[in-house]
């Protein structure tokens, strides 16, 4: 089974709902795979921190959002993780591709690549690394804290993920 078929179903395993995606070049092939199947309701943003606002409104009307986006995204949706999702215990899966280390043929991506993993432990946001469909079930640990805790989560796919043997 390909690594995008695995991660597809681990998304849809842990009760995702609605997707809300910010295509890059990492992930294409998972969001082919999430277009494919087309059980999940998605909607293709413009901006990380749009997507934040949009999934916390759907899970105040109920449904299990989740943000697949770049991590360079992150730089521009801290102020809404703090003041929105965290402020209001709103508990929603950030799905981000590592842009910006070793393999990465864009220059621009490095800076955001080097400091990623700071920022989420400086604004406080969980996160959770799958670097191996090994272990994929960090996507069950997320969902799992976010849930006890009402807090929102990151998964955070690293690019050796995508050169493994499926």
């Amino acid at each position: 089974m390909n690594v995008n078929l695995k991660l597809y179903e681990a998304i849809k395993d842990v009760g995702i709902n609605l997707l809300l995606i910010l295509p890059d070049n990492m992930i294409q092939g998972l969001i082919q795979v999430i277009n494919e199947k087309n059980e999940i309701r998605q909607i293709t943003i413009t901006r990380e921190e749009e997507g934040m606002g949009i999934a916390a409104g759907a899970y105040l009307g109920g449904m299990k959002p989740a943000i697949l986006m770049q991590n360079s995204g992150l730089g521009n949706s801290i102020n809404a993780i703090k003041s929105l999702l965290q402020l209001y215990k709103i508990p929603i899966l950030l799905i981000m591709s590592h842009r910006g280390v070793e393999g990465e043929k864009i220059m621009a991506q490095n800076q955001m690549g080097q400091v990623t993993f700071n920022l989420l432990e400086c604004i406080n946001l969980k996160y959770f690394i799958v670097n191996s469909v090994k272990i994929i079930e960090n996507f069950k640990n997320a969902m799992t804290l976010m849930q006890d805790n009402s807090e929102s989560a990151a998964i955070v796919l690293e690019r050796s993920l995508w050169g493994e043997d499926s």
